[in-house]
């Protein structure tokens, strides 16, 4: 156990003096580190405490982690700015900016359909190329310039692996470095004075950057209505009207849109959970009906829209809980603030 709690505070020390001193001349590194942070809690860790990630499903994030950026601030602002687009770094936009505002232009309006388009070879290359040059192993320059402490160093890879215990401090600290990513992120694009015209508040930006529309969620709700015969999830009683879509797994503690992680609810059973966790009797039926039932029909039906992965989704969902656990968290098991 000292020896876990000696490691732990090795890569919280770490993590903290790569955010001081690290050179972050554009917001590629706070991205890497949030993929890397998403990523971590997205699979299995091996009985050797190793994890092996591909270079694909890291461009992969990045690009999904970028896709929101490349849409206008303000609407109103679109003759401003490059059409109201928020500048990655001082001067020319970023790459990745450029590649996916290409592919929305020309009609991809998530990464599964980008993957269907003619463009996303091009974008692939390049965000692959743009990794390789920079964050990948760039990310831990440090002033004494020491050996990397998250992954060995090896170029000519299509992977990286994560050194033992590494991929388990993402997962017990994801939420701190995703927030320290995103503070980060949020104030390098702040402080570029381009951006500065049409930012208003900070809270305003973090919404638009990191946030989700409901709106996004409504290709769902149909689907949902009729898995859970217009029943709300946590109550089960009937949906008078259209319900909400709610994040079964809540988005403040895992902040991707998966398929498999959405229920249909009454808006007060999903204004009342917020963004506590299920109780365990809400998660095994959540397994029951989206992962195991219906996980079929779920992909099929939203693999245009959403990531659908039904394996991943159990995974995060056994990292939250495993999490909630270990801190003594309570649940949320009904409405009027009922906990267990």
């Amino acid at each position: 156990m000292e020896t876990l709690y000696k490691h732990q505070i090795e890569f919280i020390s770490y993590l903290q003096r790569l955010l001081q001193e690290g050179d972050f001349s554009s917001t590629y590194k706070f991205a890497f580190l949030h993929a890397l942070a998403d990523i971590s809690i997205e699979r299995d860790i091996p009985n050797d405490g190793k994890l092996q990630i591909s270079l694909d499903e890291i461009v992969e994030k990045l690009i999904l982690l970028y896709w929101q950026h490349a849409k206008p601030f303000f609407p109103e602002h679109e003759q401003q700015l490059s059409g109201g687009i928020l500048l990655q770094n001082a001067g020319k936009q970023a790459k990745i900016i450029a590649d996916i505002i290409e592919l929305q232009n020309n009609g991809a309006k998530n990464l599964n359909q980008a993957k269907s388009s003619p463009f996303w070879p091009k974008i692939y290359q390049n965000t692959m190329r743009t990794l390789k040059d920079g964050p990948l192993w760039r990310l831990q320059i440090l002033s004494k310039q020491e050996e990397c402490y998250f992954f060995p160093h090896v170029k000519n890879r299509q992977y990286i692996e994560l050194n033992t215990g590494i991929a388990d401090c993402f997962r017990q600290f994801h939420d701190l470095v995703v927030k320290f990513s995103r503070q980060g992120w949020i104030e390098k694009v702040s402080k570029i004075q381009e951006n500065q015209q049409v930012i208003g508040r900070a809270g305003e930006l973090q919404d638009f950057l990191f946030g989700t529309t409901r709106n996004s969620l409504t290709s769902a709700a149909s689907l949902l209505r009729d898995i859970q015969k217009g029943d709300c999830f946590y109550c089960k009683k009937p949906i008078k009207g259209t319900g909400e879509v709610d994040h079964f797994i809540p988005f403040t503690k895992y902040n991707n849109d998966l398929g498999h992680n959405f229920v249909l609810a009454h808006k007060s059973c999903n204004n009342n959970k917020r963004d506590y966790l299920a109780a365990p009797k809400h998660r095994d039926n959540w397994q029951e009906q989206n992962l195991v039932i219906n996980e079929t029909i779920i992909t099929r039906e939203l693999i245009k829209y959403f990531t659908c992965d039904a394996q991943q989704s159990k995974h995060v969902a056994d990292w939250a809980y495993k999490i909630a656990e270990t801190n003594g968290s309570k649940y949320w098991l009904a409405a009027r603030d009922v906990f267990v």
